[in-house]
């Protein structure tokens, strides 16, 4: 399997190509130290001062090669299929097993550190809704048979597209819904609901 990396990713990794392989090996232990600890944007201002660069250039060249190295990981890709995703990248070979070298030593710990992070639960993205009414049939005659189809989009965070729910029910279950939904906020406006969270919080 290869990974193929968009344009914009492939951009935000030419900076690597600029730069010594020292550099390449640092920002490699930055990204490393960011999936363990989290994002510290000092980091960035510290690395952008040394290099004379703007400090958006050096945040993107590490979590590019972040993201690289997570993917990589993730749908553990074996050394040749590593190598032959980051040709598409039309680096040297000395920054193809530089990178390769950093993949070998870290990309079990990068596993790991993954399983430990929370998974971003879906958010709601957008509804689009149809009502569809079937007039008549031979097991319904003189009878109307509508249906609600509700596609909800969902994303799974920021800029990253989510999938498509498509659901159907008759009118009977929305009513049956919708009265379930108007118990929970009455429920929620209670007093012992109130009270229950004032001691939460």
């Amino acid at each position: 399997m290869l990974l193929v990396l968009s344009e914009e990713h492939k951009e935000h990794l030419e900076f690597l190509n600029k730069v010594d392989a020292a550099v390449v090996g640092e920002f490699g232990r930055i990204a490393l130290e960011f999936l363990r600890r989290g994002i510290n944007p000092k980091v960035y201002e510290g690395a952008a001062r040394k290099l004379s660069v703007p400090v958006e250039t050096v945040q993107r060249g590490v979590e590019g090669l972040m993201y690289l190295m997570t993917q990589s990981s993730k749908h553990m890709l074996s050394e040749a299929d590593f190598v032959d995703s980051v040709l598409s990248l039309d680096f040297g070979e000395e920054l193809n097993q530089s990178l390769l070298q950093m993949y070998r030593q870290h990309g079990s710990e990068i596993r790991r550190v993954l399983t430990l992070l929370p998974r971003p639960l879906p958010a709601y993205c957008n509804l689009r809704w149809r009502l569809d009414v079937q007039l008549a049939s031979r097991s319904l005659r003189q009878q109307t048979a509508p249906s609600l189809s509700v596609v909800l989009q969902l994303t799974q965070g920021p800029g990253r597209p989510g999938a498509a729910r498509v659901l159907q029910a008759d009118p009977a279950t929305l009513l049956h819904l919708l009265s379930i939904l108007e118990g929970a906020l009455a429920a929620l406006k209670s007093t012992h609901a109130r009270r229950v969270l004032r001691n939460v919080k």
